[in-house]
């Protein structure tokens, strides 16, 4: 029985009209005899009815049916009789009168509700099980349209701006700096291996030396990752390169983008310019290089008010070049011990000793620290962070980084906690975006003694900057920029250096790479840039974090068809799995026995 209507369609226009519905059947009701199927396709719902009075088998055979059975019915469309009108469905005033039932396939009776309500209480690795299901809830179906329409204005945007999308290689070659990667053994090859790509970087940059110019693609990345709610092993990134532009052609049109979804998504307008915000002030004033801008809670530096205090651990703390750090959490005094405590696990987890506070109360300062403070001391706090009855000050006292990152997120916990108190809201679509740009190109790494690319060894330096690559490399800016939004990092991306001397030089002399591995590793694209390449950019943006919060969730898992669990298992399919001794020796592979960890 071919249908001739979905199920959100049919309307009073349409009654007498004979049509046929196929769909699941969300549920069943018998109302002295005459029986009620809410159908539902991907679309919607309508009310099918079997009358015992006109046909009572049709009716005996739809009794029996189970919630979640596929079935196609065929009758009249109807109106439903008065005061039985539901205005919450567009179909909501008229119902199918059925004279025909065909029962494509019964189900079992699923595992948990399929409504929201119902699915959102049930834990996430019996959704994974049984995904199929979890993607009939309303809400999961609407997460993969909302996804669908945000690839979909993407791709309409780019081919307006004269792009051109161009698919890369999954299967590349091991790069093994930056995040772990996965490795695909060669049969033909015996002992050598492929890697799924991290991403697309370096053949977006050999597009720009063909001449491609303005290129994209929204592509599968694979990174061998710890996981969590904005991360996943296997992801998609829209991945953007463009020749002859400056940092601001990329933030025109990367703006342009994100207004565009936004609009075509939800409807809503977004203004530009979007603000920008250097690195370094990123950092001071909210400890994070994604900074959440929906409310103010910001860091103040008080390293010089400490520097010759009695306070010994302060005193200790600038002395050895670092750094101390307040900011004050207004309206939080009222915090539990249970509260306080939790915070300070946090701040230790970070690799402070502790966290020092001061609770203003009943116009006393409340705080082991209090008495090693001086008057002077007490009134710069007062006058800098605007001390008032209620308040809760949090300090850190570390190296600069690691002071601003503690209380960066402090601040963000202190602001989870004035929201559960009702002082401050925390509103999912008041749309903050911000480009942080100007990062360190490159950071010293204490263990190996030496320099990293912050990012990528491929971003260009800030040209004001370029002298000190030779004399003083942590202090050369990187014409890097990130978006961010609401605090999470949606995408990344810079200047490209496109000089092969200078990529060289980066390599050997700054990174300290040896010449065999640039040369094994990178010597194609070095190779590539003697033959013209053109000055080029550009970004990559997390397609599934944008689809995240466009649907309002904070875990990625949401939006993707088939996630992986935090230990990287696809519960429904049962993988990873044991492969055959043949496979392995195909593959030219032995394994080893690993020893199951002691009790």
């Amino acid at each position: 029985m071919k249908r001739t209507h979905h199920c959100a369609q049919l309307k009073e226009a349409d009654i007498g009209a004979a049509v046929s519905l196929s769909g699941w059947v969300d549920s069943i009701r018998d109302h002295g005899g005459i029986i009620f199927i809410d159908l539902r396709d991907r679309k919607g719902v309508s009310q099918v009815k079997f009358d015992p009075i006109g046909s009572p088998e049709l009716s005996a055979r739809a009794s029996q049916l189970k919630p979640e059975s596929v079935i196609s019915v065929a009758g009249k469309v109807v109106p439903r009789p008065e005061g039985t009108v539901n205005p919450a469905l567009p179909t909501g005033a008229v119902e199918i009168e059925a004279s025909v039932l065909e029962v494509l396939n019964l189900s079992e009776t699923p595992p948990f509700p399929l409504d929201d309500a119902g699915g959102d209480k049930v834990n996430e690795d019996l959704r994974l099980t049984y995904r199929y299901l979890d993607l009939r809830r309303p809400k999961m179906r609407k997460n993969l349209e909302v996804r669908h329409r945000t690839a979909k204005s993407i791709r309409d945007y780019f081919d307006s701006q004269d792009f051109i999308e161009v698919e890369t290689p999954a299967l590349f070659k091991s790069t093994p700096e930056g995040a772990r990667e996965y490795l695909v053994p060669s049969r033909i090859h015996a002992g050598q291996f492929y890697a799924l790509s991290q991403s697309p970087q370096q053949f977006k940059q050999i597009l720009m030396v063909a001449g491609v110019e303005r290129y994209f693609q929204i592509a599968r990345c694979f990174r061998d990752e710890d996981l969590r709610a904005d991360r996943q092993m296997e992801f998609t990134q829209v991945d953007v390169e463009a020749s002859f532009v400056d940092r601001e052609d990329i933030y025109t049109l990367f703006e342009g983008m994100l207004k565009k979804i936004w609009a075509d998504v939800l409807g809503t307008e977004i203004p530009t310019p979007f603000p920008r915000m250097q690195y370094i002030d990123a950092m001071n004033r909210y400890g994070v290089d994604k900074p959440d801008l929906r409310f103010g809670i910001e860091l103040k530096d008080f390293s010089e008010t400490f520097r010759a205090s009695s306070f010994k651990v302060f005193q200790g703390t600038v002395a050895s070049g670092g750094a101390v750090k307040a900011l004050n959490a207004k309206g939080l005094a009222d915090m539990t011990q249970g509260e306080l405590k939790a915070l300070e696990e946090i701040a230790k987890s970070l690799g402070a000793k502790g966290l020092a506070f001061i609770k203003v109360e009943g116009g006393e300062w409340k705080s082991p620290i209090v008495k090693f403070l001086s008057e002077a001391e007490k009134s710069a706090l007062q006058a800098t962070l605007e001390v008032a009855d209620g308040d809760m000050v949090f300090f850190a006292a570390a190296p600069w980084e690691k002071a601003c990152a503690i209380l960066g997120r402090i601040r963000l916990e202190a602001a989870l906690l004035l929201q559960k108190r009702g002082k401050l809201t925390l509103r999912p679509d008041d749309w903050k975006f911000l480009w942080v740009v100007n990062f360190p190109l490159m950071t010293y790494d204490e263990e190996q003694k030496s320099y990293v690319a912050t990012h990528h060894p491929f971003t260009a330096p800030v040209p004001e900057d370029a002298a000190l690559i030779d004399t003083d490399p942590k202090a050369v800016r990187g014409q890097h920029y990130d978006i961010v939004l609401n605090g999470m990092e949606l995408g990344g991306g810079s200047i490209r250096i496109h000089q092969p001397a200078l990529q060289k030089k980066i390599f050997e002399e700054v990174l300290k790479i040896p010449a065999d591995i640039v040369e094994n590793r990178f010597g194609y694209m070095l190779r590539a840039f003697t033959y013209g390449a053109p000055p080029h950019g550009g970004i990559a943006f997390g397609l599934d974090r944008i689809a995240a919060l466009l649907c309002g969730t904070t875990s990625i898992r949401d939006v993707i068809a088939f996630p992986k669990t935090q230990k990287g298992q696809d519960l429904m399919a049962g993988s990873p799995t044991p492969v055959t001794a043949r496979q392995l020796k195909e593959l030219h592979i032995a394994t080893v026995a690993v020893e199951p960890p002691l009790a």
